[in-house]
């Protein structure tokens, strides 16, 4: 799967729209996954999109990623950001490029958001830019591949 990226969220994600608005904005996980099927289609890319509130199934997905050969991981790790090694150890062992996505900006919130263990893995990081950061970071990550765009080819 070289031309499959995977978008994976973490804890409480499948709450977007409900949870903290005023911080999250209203747009829902399936809008997020509609967004990313979009701009990954733009690159020639497919998306396999998951959520868990469950740090093993995570880790299992970036290990599923790493087997399948993809072309590489978008990450939004929620709480877990800022807490999990053993993620952040299972994005090291992926041999593709990694990109970590927040919805709100992480360094204007509380202090123990602005530490992220995810950030020493990835390539870059995308925060504040709303569910935005998403489309952005897979555009990000097809210029890392050197995925073309259709939309201006």
């Amino acid at each position: 799967m070289p031309n499959t990226v995977y978008v994976l969220n973490g804890p409480n994600l499948n709450l977007l729209g409900t949870r903290e608005p005023e911080i999250y904005g209203r747009a829902t996980l399936a809008d997020v996954e509609r967004l990313c099927r979009d701009a990954a289609r733009q690159y020639g890319l497919a998306v396999e999109f998951r959520q868990s509130n469950h740090e093993g199934q995570i880790i299992d997905w970036i290990q599923e990623a790493g087997a399948r050969k993809a072309a590489g991981v978008v990450i939004n790790p929620a709480g877990y950001t800022h807490t999990s090694i053993a993620i952040l150890d299972a994005l090291l062992a992926l041999n593709a490029p990694v990109i970590e996505v927040h919805i709100s900006d992480i360094n204007s919130r509380e202090p123990f958001r602005r530490h992220s263990y995810v950030s020493q893995a990835a390539r870059a990081v995308i925060s504040g830019q709303g569910i935005d950061g998403y489309a952005r970071a897979i555009a990000d990550l097809a210029v890392m591949i050197g995925a073309k765009d259709h939309a201006k080819a």
